[in-house]
């Protein structure tokens, strides 16, 4: 006998804000009802990059896998918009494994204020004034002194996101290693970061941090006039995203870098 069909997953449905993400939720909403997001099996996002980013953040602690579908206007973590066959979208779709990291920024007054990032962890100059930064990867420094606008970690995931844009390397998603890149370094200037084991642990220690004031941030999470700043990441947190059968993330990451 033919085994019976597996029951579909529950369904929760978030948007953006953008009028379009809504009314396409409601759509699906309407047409493949919902459940509770604390019930949900599958979160399905409808937005742009930000929002998914957003939504990832949102099941930190539930682990609840995100298939995004792109109402906004950068899709590079998100499917296409379509209304129709999620459900075997969903049971053919593979999955993208990623790890945040943990950021420890300690400010003039001492406090110390930590934040996850699934994209990176930044630093950069708060006044007209260049940054001057030390950097040591597990407590041997590897940077004297970097004077620039600012220093990236990024994770493989957000590797083609502001690390791209910085000038720093695509990295493939089981490469298990992390992109160190400056941020439009002025001295010295042809150094142009670096690749660090996954495991790796780097400090930021903020040079005249009184005169050159830095702020660093977790994906959305800011903190400002930081004087030292720790990043690793944490390997016990798992998020998983969901992609379209023939479009998985591995395969966008390397297309992207044959984009011309």
């Amino acid at each position: 006998m033919t085994p019976p069909p597996a029951p579909a997953p529950r369904l929760a449905f978030v948007a953006s804000d953008r009028p379009e993400a809504q009314e396409a939720r409601d759509r699906l909403i309407a047409r493949y009802g919902a459940t509770p997001e604390d019930q949900a099996e599958v979160i399905i996002a409808l937005g742009g990059d930000g929002f998914m980013l957003e939504t990832l953040h949102t099941v930190m602690d539930r682990r609840v896998p995100v298939f995004g579908m792109n109402r906004g206007s950068v899709g590079f973590l998100m499917n296409d918009y379509e209304e129709d066959g999620l459900l075997e979208r969903l049971s053919d779709a593979g999955r993208a494994v990623i790890h945040p990291l943990q950021m420890d920024a300690w400010t003039e007054s001492g406090q110390v204020h930590s934040g996850l990032a699934i994209n990176e962890v930044s630093l950069l100059r708060q006044t007209r004034q260049s940054a001057k930064l030390r950097i040591s990867v597990d407590d041997r420094v590897r940077l004297e002194e970097l004077a620039c606008d600012g220093c990236l970690v990024a994770t493989a995931a957000g590797s083609t996101a502001y690390n791209l844009s910085a000038h720093g390397p695509i990295i493939p998603l089981d490469s298990r290693v992390l992109a160190l890149t400056p941020i439009s370094a002025f001295r010295p200037r042809r150094w142009r970061g670096a690749l660090l084991p996954h495991q790796a642990r780097v400090c930021f220690e903020i040079l005249e941090a009184d005169k050159r004031p830095v702020s660093a941030t977790a994906d959305n999470f800011e903190v400002r006039r930081v004087v030292k700043v720790e990043v690793r990441e944490r390997r016990d947190i798992a998020l998983t995203m969901l992609f379209d059968a023939g479009r998985s993330f591995e395969e966008r990451v390397l297309a992207e870098q044959f984009a011309s």
